[in-house]
């Protein structure tokens, strides 16, 4: 390489900061999902378990312990484990997944002021979610 050509590249700090960036981005989602998973454990509209595979994947971008406590622990492990093995989902929560979607849908129907387009939009993409869901493999 000519002496031009090396002045075009970053430097080792730049590089290293531009890494570091990177990690710290990566563990701000994997807080963030975890965090939002940890919200649906005692919300019951809200998901526990794809926000905790969503950490554990953000996890093994940039935080790699973290990523390994998960996959330990012993409520969030099992779930993320067997959907990382084979996509799979217990049916239990398919069940429980399913009449959540169909109560909300059912329920958004006698909200006042909700547009029509959503009263249709919203139960479809459930419907659609609830079809994928029972089409995964059961853990």
């Amino acid at each position: 390489m000519s002496d031009p050509e090396l002045s075009k590249l970053p430097s080792p700090e730049r590089v290293m900061m531009r890494r570091r960036l990177w990690q710290l981005a990566w563990r701000a989602v994997a807080l963030l999902a975890a965090g939002l998973g940890l919200v649906g454990l005692v919300l019951p509209v809200m998901p526990t378990v794809p926000f905790m595979i969503l950490a554990a994947w953000a996890a093994s971008k940039g935080w790699p312990e973290f990523e390994a406590w998960l996959l330990r622990h012993r409520t969030f492990g099992p779930p993320i484990r067997h959907w990382r093995e084979r996509g799979a989902v217990p049916r239990r929560a398919k069940w429980i997944s399913s009449l959540m979607m169909a109560s909300s849908a059912v329920g958004m129907q006698w909200v006042p002021g909700v547009p029509l387009w959503a009263r249709v939009a919203v139960p479809a993409v459930m419907l659609v979610v609830a079809v994928w869901l029972w089409l995964r493999p059961d853990a």
